[in-house]
């Protein structure tokens, strides 16, 4: 077992992965020489050198591009975009390409990609440096999103991600990166992807989130012991776990989804309506949704404001509670 956080977690993942294929190359900008913008990747190029540890221009089209590219011919390409802020100009690559050609080519070939960039606020950074907007790749159907929340659940999810034969969005919640340290399991291991987890048991409401927002999930029901809360954390965004959401609603038979993104067209919303659609005749109250709010990600002197927290999710389980 090592003690270690989060961005260590995918760093040792990463050399793990790369040390038992050959076949893994990672790319992007700064990713060599400076080991990524949080020093991800801090390391690989001593060990693996310049033909599988590539800096490329500031060009994440081209970054995305040349890596749909490298899978299609063999190999298993890790594409670093430094910020999810900067990889829309590469939607067009995931949405037209990446997703598309197992489908296309009717199972011929794979994409076996993974684009890791970190996701969201809460670090006082510039503009265009914390949004999440994780629900514009859910829309893109042969895309899988994860985003975990724990060291354990980055380096699991990671070793996943790569063996996995389709495109898969890997966010890090920035604000998690060094936040805190976990015993993992120093060999290798794996998280499946699809599947959530119950970080904490509870009988009275469910708190169901993702990243950075399940720790706050979880401050929350430590701190309100005058109710008994479950917290799921979703790990993985698309496909997400109806199951394991469904059975701790029925059983609670209340609910929240609480994400940093903003609420309209969410994965939030689709959560909530999807419970609702299949469990209405068994909820007590209605789903409330806990976001970020729907205007331009704010100035880092505000972003606490923008940011759901304490104050807004303990209030809502008041409510739904005492419905």
């Amino acid at each position: 077992m090592v003690l270690i956080n989060m961005a260590e977690a995918i760093n040792l993942g990463l050399h793990e992965a790369m040390s038992s294929d050959k076949d893994i190359v990672v790319l992007g900008q700064d990713v060599a020489v400076n080991g990524g913008v949080f020093r991800v990747t801090q390391g690989l190029l001593e060990k693996f050198g310049s033909k599988r540890i590539i800096d490329t221009p500031l060009a994440e089209s081209g970054i995305i591009g040349a890596s749909i590219g490298m899978a299609l011919t063999g190999l298993k390409p890790i594409a670093e975009i430094q910020f999810s802020d900067f990889m829309y100009v590469g939607f067009h690559q995931l949405e037209y390409h990446a997703s598309k050609i197992r489908n296309r080519t009717r199972g011929r070939f794979h994409v076996p990609l993974v684009i890791r960039t970190p996701i969201g606020g809460g670090i006082k950074a510039l503009e265009h440096h914390s949004e999440s907007m994780e629900a514009l790749y859910l829309h893109v159907p042969g895309l899988k999103v994860v985003m975990p929340s724990n060291p354990y659940d980055a380096k699991g999810l990671l070793i996943s991600a790569i063996n996995c034969p389709d495109p898969v969005i890997f966010f890090e919640s920035k604000k998690l990166y060094r936040i805190s340290r976990q015993e993992i399991p120093s060999e290798s291991y794996s998280v499946e992807i699809g599947k959530a987890s119950v970080v904490k048991t509870g009988s009275d409401i469910t708190l169901i989130s993702w990243g950075n927002m399940v720790r706050e999930c979880l401050n929350v029901a430590e701190a309100m012991n005058e109710f008994s809360i479950e917290v799921i954390d979703l790990r993985t965004l698309n496909p997400w776990d109806y199951y394991t959401l469904s059975e701790s609603v029925r059983k609670t038979k209340r609910a929240i989804v609480v994400q940093e993104a903003p609420r309209n067209c969410s994965l939030a919303s689709e959560i909530s309506a999807t419970l609702t659609e299949k469990l209405m005749l068994e909820l007590d109250a209605p789903i409330l949704r806990v976001t970020g709010f729907d205007v331009p990600y704010p100035y880092s002197a505000h972003e606490n404001f923008y940011l759901p927290g304490f104050e807004r999710i303990s209030k809502a389980v008041k409510e739904v509670v005492g419905f």
